[in-house]
């Protein structure tokens, strides 16, 4: 609970200059400060959750094994009992996976960031992953409300042999009510390091719509999102195939869907990313789990799971 553990060390000017005292719960106080601690380790044939502390509203129910083509992997649904973040909340996951682990996590639903008068939200997730591991991580979206300020951090330390699935994704708003980029900021950082700390790759998003006064001209410019209401991330990174096959895939699950996209790979031959943009949620989703799928086939040899949400 010492604020050195819940608070990044570095928060993005861009929503730090939102920084205040709120009139309502301030920041550290109860139910502001959220923790999850996960640990996954192999326990015979498959992989079993053997460490796990929550604090409201973090939380999550038993990992489920109901992936037909592969038994030993748990499936473990992310929840919040607050229904969303709100102004002040700092929130921060651990989820550790340990050698030969195999897991899937991922949200019950999208991430609500609920409008702000006050300060602004921070949520980090630090995964780290241990040799020959194989880790999903595929949250849902991320839906920023009007006059949000949001920080997303992922930090993803795997050891080289290990393989990482991980997506990102953000919409404009609250699409079916006509809320485009109404938020106030939304940021987020996802680095990809070594266990001795090294930095691989670090994808960098601010969005800030106002643009410092100017409206709509921080978001709309061809280098952000070019006028698209959906933006996603798709990062595999794996010693199981080349980095350039790895690439080729991704451009080729997504070539059809007619979406705006780029493929490239990440440095030090250690995968490959794609960006999706449009201007659904559910034509991005399905890109989404088009490519998870490709990418399962060619590195483990199985198809994605129909995943149980509502």
């Amino acid at each position: 609970m010492e604020p050195a553990h819940y608070e990044p060390p570095r928060v993005p000017p861009e929503v730090r200059r939102h920084a205040a005292v709120p009139d309502t719960l301030g920041v550290g106080r109860p139910g502001k400060v959220g923790l999850l601690e996960l640990g996954f380790e192999r326990r015979g044939a498959r992989t079993e959750l053997v460490r796990h502390y929550q604090k409201s509203p973090l939380q999550i129910m038993r990992p489920l094994y109901f992936d037909p083509h592969r038994p030993d992997l748990p499936v473990t649904f992310l929840l919040s009992t607050g229904g969303g973040v709100v102004q002040a909340d700092r929130l921060r996951q651990d989820l550790s996976f340990g050698p030969g682990t195999a897991a899937h996590v991922t949200t019950q639903a999208a991430t609500k960031v609920y409008r702000m008068e006050y300060d602004y939200a921070v949520a980090q997730t630090f995964l780290s992953v241990g040799a020959d591991a194989y880790v999903e991580y595929l949250p849902d979206p991320v839906i920023p409300y009007v006059d949000s300020r949001f920080y997303q951090r992922t930090v993803i330390t795997a050891d080289p042999s290990a393989t990482v699935l991980v997506s990102e994704s953000v919409l404009a708003g609250r699409l079916a009510r006509g809320e485009r980029h109404a938020y106030a900021v939304f940021a987020s950082d996802l680095e990809v390091r070594r266990p001795e700390g090294d930095l691989v790759a670090l994808d960098t998003v601010r969005l800030e719509p106002g643009g410092g006064g100017m409206a709509g001209c921080g978001v709309s410019g061809p280098a952000v999102l070019g006028g698209y209401a959906v933006m996603a991330g798709f990062f595999v990174l794996t010693p199981l195939a080349p980095a350039r096959e790895v690439a080729d895939l991704l451009h080729a699950a997504l070539a059809d869907s007619g979406l705006a996209h780029g493929v490239s790979v990440l440095p030090q031959e250690s995968g490959a990313w794609v960006r999706v943009l449009g201007d659904r949620s559910q034509e991005v989703s399905r890109a989404l789990a088009r490519a998870w799928n490709a990418v399962r086939l060619r590195l483990i040899g199985v198809p994605a799971p129909a995943l149980r949400k509502t």
